[in-house]
This record gives structure tokens, C-alpha cells and sequence, in this order.
């Protein structure tokens, strides 16, 4: 419990009802019992809700993982495909040159 093995807990409870007397120590043993089951209850509630935090940031953690891989995966197919449409743009230039060009029939409308 408090490291206090049975004899150390035998002469306590000696001096105490030495000192305080046969009436009052059931009392103050009743006092006594109530406080630590009130402070294992708080502190198991502490313990319980310390787990439900590293739980809660574990999840959390664990799923901005997911969703850097998940999205890491998706930059990496977008990336993989951005090489066929930059060898694309390369071909409109020219396109938009030739579109730009005056052809016959704009000569002989003009003119």
C-alpha cells in the first residue's frame, strides 16, 4: 500500500489509540477510509481521462498519417501525369502560331 508492512501498521494503529482514544479512533478510521476511496476515485477518473487524451492525439496523429500518404499519393499520380501535359503546351505554342499565321481565304477577304 505505502510500503508499511504489518507490523508498522499494527504499531500505528497502537499509538493511535493510545493517543486519541478508544472512542474516537473507529471515527477517525471511518474519516480515513472515506478519504482514500475518494482520492482512489479522483484519481482513477485522472488516470482515465490522461488515457482518453493519448488515445484522442494517438487517433489524431494516426490520421494525419493517413491523410499525408493519402494525399502524398495523389501529388505523386498528379505529378507523374503534369510531365504528358507540359510536353502538350509545348505543342500549343506552335498551334497558336500556325492559328496566327494569315491564311489564303483571310487574304482574299481582306482584300
Amino acid at each position: 500500500m505505502f510500503g508499511i508492512g504489518g507490523t508498522e501498521l499494527l504499531v500505528i494503529l497502537v499509538v493511535a489509540l493510545i493517543v486519541l482514544g478508544p472512542k474516537s479512533v473507529p471515527q477517525i478510521a471511518r474519516t480515513l477510509g472515506k478519504a482514500m476511496g475518494e482520492f482512489r476515485k479522483v484519481s482513477t477518473e485522472f488516470q482515465r481521462t490522461l488515457n482518453t487524451e493519448i488515445e484522442l492525439e494517438e487517433h489524431e496523429k494516426r490520421k494525419q498519417e493517413a491523410e499525408k500518404e493519402l494525399f502524398g499519393t495523389e501529388q505523386k499520380a498528379t505529378a507523374a501525369t503534369k510531365p504528358a501535359e507540359a510536353a502538350s503546351p509545348a505543342a500549343k505554342p506552335a498551334a497558336a502560331a500556325t492559328a496566327a499565321a494569315p491564311t489564303e481565304t483571310d487574304a482574299s477577304v481582306k482584300g
